[in-house]
């Protein structure tokens, strides 16, 4: 716990850099430049490696300088973005003596980022409390699952990449008057996504006792980790079609709608599910089905309301 305390206290003193960065970013992947922002990650990568090996493994400053490696690595990635932006074209070019406050402008990123930030913390909170869950069942089981999410994070990365991807497109679209344009590229980029999310579940169903074996190489970590991921990695299509129509429908400018149904389906059902059928069934595949089986009702509701239309609806007229 003390460690832990450190890191976490560490971390968040630099959480300035992690603001700045995705603001940055959100301006260069909102004019069609993911390029850069790519560029400048990996760069900032490869700081933190360096940092870490350095401070932890060199100079044993322990797990306060990992943290501290990361807040240095993202402020460089932060610079880079800004310099970039520093020297665009003028249409969307920041020039840091003219930055000023503008209330109408505030209200609308607030309305359009609010309910995205409100809704990724509750889920956040509701994943405290499957980890809590996880937990009971012994530090085997909690260190299987560790790395079976660490697994997770790269598996995520396309879905998260086309989420954002079409909440571009689909904002960029829909300004400029193209609305079948808009229908069929979301309709193309959800197809995309749950391909090549599959694809990846596919991959990390078939060797995840290899890929678990990379992080801890304990049988019963790998027997927990293996069994997480056999559980849920077949339905990560399911997870990539909730995040595309999010993402779609952010870029619509109802970001409203996909807050209201993964703190839903994601976080009230996930924990009721888990809190009631743990206690009267406890076995630790009932908290990893959580999963799937909530990515499932997110995605009914979702499929209703994009086949609806009414996410376009409002700007044809």
């Amino acid at each position: 716990l003390p460690e832990s305390t450190v890191y976490f206290r560490t971390y968040f003193a630099g959480s300035l850099s992690f603001v700045m960065y995705n603001v940055f970013v959100g301006i260069l992947q909102s004019v069609g430049d993911s390029r850069h922002p790519l560029v400048y990650l990996i760069i900032s990568s490869f700081i933190n490696i360096v940092l870490d090996l350095v401070l932890v493994g060199i100079f044993h400053f322990g797990v306060g300088a990992a943290a501290f490696a990361t807040i240095i690595s993202q402020f460089v990635s932060a610079f880079l973005c800004l310099r970039r932006l520093m020297r665009s074209p003028e249409e969307y070019r920041v020039c840091l003596k003219k930055i000023r406050f503008d209330t109408g402008l505030l209200r609308q990123i607030i309305a359009n980022g609010l309910p995205a930030g409100f809704q990724n913390s509750v889920i956040s909170l509701a994943n405290v409390v499957v980890q809590s869950n996880i937990n009971r069942f012994g530090k085997m089981a909690m260190a299987g699952c560790g790395a079976y999410s660490k697994i997770e994070g790269f598996g995520f990365l396309p879905i998260t990449c086309f989420a954002m991807a079409l909440t571009t497109f689909v904002s960029q679209n829909l300004g400029a008057g193209q609305y079948e344009r808009a229908k069929k590229g979301a309709s193309f980029g959800i197809l995309c996504s749950i391909i090549t999310a599959e694809l990846v579940g596919i991959f990390i169903y078939a060797f995840s006792p290899l890929l678990i074996s990379a992080f801890n190489n304990d049988p019963q970590v790998i027997i927990n980790g293996t069994a997480q991921a056999r559980t849920v990695t077949l339905f990560y299509f399911l997870l990539a079609f909730s995040h595309c129509i999010a993402g779609i429908l952010r870029g619509a400018g109802k970001s409203t709608v996909p807050m209201l149904v993964m703190m839903v389906c994601w976080c009230i059902i996930r924990v009721t599910y888990i809190t009631v059928t743990v206690h009267f069934v406890p076995d630790i595949r009932v908290v990893f089905w959580a999963y799937p089986l909530t990515w499932f009702l997110s995605s009914v509701v979702f499929l209703r309301y994009f086949l609806k239309g009414s996410w376009v609806h409002g700007f044809e007229h």
